[in-house]
């Protein structure tokens, strides 16, 4: 469905069709990060966290994942947080955006680990940077991480490392941020909160006339262009309407579906799970199906592992690259780099992103897992290659 004819499909629709489109990616989506931005966090007037919003975010998140979701929160506020701490006021010094990221992290967490504990439901931090998202060797150890908090039932909490990432703080956004989490994460769904319900064709404080676009499946040059002057109101963030469809532009290459919605009221996952107005962008595929793509077409292998008889058949039956089955490392590769997996006749079976780099590799192949950790000192998985990050040859 193109852009235009959701609109006119939207018009004539009316409730029914907004409520069938908002309701479906997130009812079946099983992994979900979620998006929050200062002026939704925090109560400026009394120089503190909102906690009875947050603390109904929560509710709306520990009912998610009692559902089988797993959640994970991109979360603004540190800055704003630690200024009221300090005592400085907003201004363009960068040394002082630093040290009130510093001290209001600290802030940031406690308020979440508060209302979470209501629900004994732990949490984590994890500071990012873009090079923590776009480095594969970063990139597989923030995966890896948040993967295992995940699957351990936390809420990650994550933020930009503003007390490092200098470049960030004057020009990223946490909205760029979130759609990388959701990139690396394999995520379902996207959930930009915001002070708008979506996006328009034109900017509708400026015409109350303006009309909603429920459901977005390409974002074409025109989709960019209503974009151009729908910023955040508040004007305490960094980020507005461009930046969340630049986001959006990033996840759905992912295969992750992105909301924009209305995140003032309490509970909004909540409402928009029972189909609250917003505009979601639809991906072309499933993030499994666009991280192989990734792998299959933009990775130039580094390396070559030689796999015996066992192996290459275990590998074409959908299992992971164990060191047991490696007969020989060619290259020199580091730890996230692309290598090549042939068998010993010399056919070529995929290639994959390997875990741990060509020195290590060597000193372990034809070994059992469990004598990984005493053969190196540490141990980064029981697999050379795990199977999601596998792409078997046609």
């Amino acid at each position: 469905m193109r852009a235009r004819q959701a609109r006119t499909l939207a018009r004539r629709g009316g409730a029914a069709y907004e409520k069938r489109c908002m309701t479906s990616p997130l009812a079946s989506a099983k992994r979900i990060v979620v998006k929050i931005g200062s002026a939704l966090l925090i109560d400026y007037e009394r120089a503190r966290p909102r906690m009875a919003w947050l603390h109904a975010l929560a509710e709306d998140i520990v009912a998610a994942k009692q559902d089988g979701k797993q959640v994970a929160i991109v979360s603004s506020g540190a800055v704003a947080l630690g200024r009221f701490a300090l005592g400085l006021k907003s201004g363009p010094k960068l040394e002082e955006k630093q040290a009130a990221a510093a001290a209001g992290q600290t802030r940031l967490m406690h308020a979440y680990e508060t209302v979470f504990a209501t629900y004994n439901t732990p949490v984590a931090q994890a500071l990012l940077t873009p090079d923590d998202t776009e480095r594969r060797r970063r990139w597989l150890n923030g995966r890896a991480t948040l993967d295992t908090l995940l699957n351990l039932g936390a809420v990650p909490i994550i933020n930009e490392n503003d007390t490092v990432a200098t470049v960030e703080i004057r020009y990223g956004d946490n909205d760029r941020l979130a759609a990388r989490v959701a990139q690396m994460i394999s995520a379902d769904a996207l959930v930009l909160l915001s002070d708008v319900d979506g996006l328009y064709e034109r900017d509708p404080r400026s015409d109350p006339n303006a009309k909603h676009i429920a459901e977005i499946a390409a974002i074409t040059p025109e989709i960019e262009a209503m974009a151009g002057g729908i910023n955040a109101s508040a004007g305490v963030g960094s980020g507005g309407m461009r930046t969340k469809i630049e986001a959006a532009k990033i996840a759905t290459a992912a295969g992750c579906a992105v909301a924009i919605t209305k995140g003032e009221a309490e509970h909004p996952l909540k409402r928009l799970g029972e189909g609250a107005r917003a505009t979601w962008f639809l991906p072309s595929g499933s993030p499994r199906q666009a991280y192989k793509a990734w792998i299959a077409g933009s990775l130039a292998p580094q390396g070559v592992l030689v796999v015996d008889d066992g192996a290459a058949a275990a590998l074409k039956t959908g299992k992971s690259l164990l060191p047991a089955g490696v007969v020989e490392v060619r290259g020199s590769f580091e730890k996230g780099d692309a290598v090549r997996i042939i068998a010993a006749n010399g056919d070529e079976i995929g290639h994959g992103i390997t875990r741990y780099d060509a020195g290590d590799a060597a000193r372990i192949k034809g070994m059992k897992s469990s004598a990984i950790a005493e053969a190196l000192g540490y141990a980064a998985g029981p697999a050379l290659i795990h199977a999601d990050d596998l792409v078997l040859a046609r």
